[in-house]
């Protein structure tokens, strides 16, 4: 039974939408990585304790905490509009669906939710990319606010950090489906992308496939750690071009601002360390060292 249980949560952790698993009180039994990924919230916050406020309304709708017995009074498979609260404070609205999950004799014993990021519905459902899709700062922009913080840093100043990503499946793409499905995919990571950041951060483009991300985690393991979340986010999300489902995923190379180097030697590290995390396969976060060496983390 055991394995069994486990080879349940693997299964469970393995999908890109979030997955949180309620028993009869409506308290959380499970959460699932893609759950964390979108929320911030780890299952230790959760398991045990009431389901998040964003989705009890979803719960009341459904009669699924009210101890009625009659079923769910949504459809099945519906998708509802929910807005979850990140663990950083700011609103994610979500879609959600329900199931009330009942044993052989019909007792409910608990309800399942599966729920993504409502930017994960394609807004553009035959794939055309509007022109204001950017969200983040350019490159000219990025330019000045690195040259700023490194001219503080090297002067005392707070320590920061970059974050070089890029899109693994942006090639192949545009080799397949042409340069307009690639920056409508471009266009998405970057939206998804933009829901992770924290204050005072910047994203931008950098490059054709590629983002620069500014932060200001003060050690190089917190930059890793941040740079893992905005990685899962990106895994969450669900592109469609003209029906074709891409599952996205990036590399990326995280460089620490150190003393003594150069705003260039910076960024050719974080460089470096995005190139081992593309070459490794991608999907992966690779840290550099002091110097050039990269770690993967």
């Amino acid at each position: 039974m055991s394995d069994r249980a486990e080879l349940l949560e693997a299964t469970l952790d393995s999908l890109p939408e979030g997955i949180a698993l309620l028993g009869e009180d409506c308290h959380v039994v499970f959460w699932n990585h893609a759950a964390q990924a979108i929320t911030g919230f780890p299952a230790l916050d959760l398991v045990g304790r009431a389901a998040p406020d964003g989705l009890k309304p979803l719960l009341e709708d459904s009669s699924a905490c009210t101890g009625s017995e009659s079923g769910p009074a949504t459809e099945p498979g519906r998708g509802f509009l929910v807005r979850l609260q990140h663990k950083l404070g700011h609103e994610i609205a979500a879609m959600a669906r329900l199931l009330v999950l009942r044993d052989g004799l019909g007792t409910r014993i608990g309800t399942a939710i599966q729920f993504h990021p409502a930017d994960c519905l394609d807004a553009l459902p035959h794939g055309e990319a509007g022109e204001d899709d950017s969200v983040g700062a350019s490159q000219a922009d990025l330019t000045d606010r690195l040259e700023t913080l490194y001219q503080d840093f090297s002067q005392g100043g707070a320590p920061f950090g970059v974050l070089w990503i890029t899109v693994d499946q942006a090639h192949e793409l545009r080799k397949t489906h042409g340069a307009g499905a690639c920056e409508a995919m471009i266009a998405k990571v970057e939206h998804t992308l933009a829901h992770g950041l924290r204050p005072g951060e910047h994203l931008g483009r950098w490059g054709e496939d590629e983002f620069l991300l500014i932060s200001h985690e003060r050690t190089p393991a917190m930059l890793a750690d941040h740079a893992q979340v905005l990685a899962g986010q990106a895994r969450t999300s669900d592109f469609r071009w003209w029906g074709d489902r891409v599952s996205l995923t990036v590399s990326i190379g995280a460089a620490q601002a150190e003393s003594g180097g150069s705003l260039a030697t910076l960024l050719e590290r974080a460089r470096a360390a995005m190139h081992s995390s593309l070459h490794g396969g991608g999907n992966q976060i690779t840290r550099a060292l002091e110097g050039h060496s990269c770690s993967p983390s």
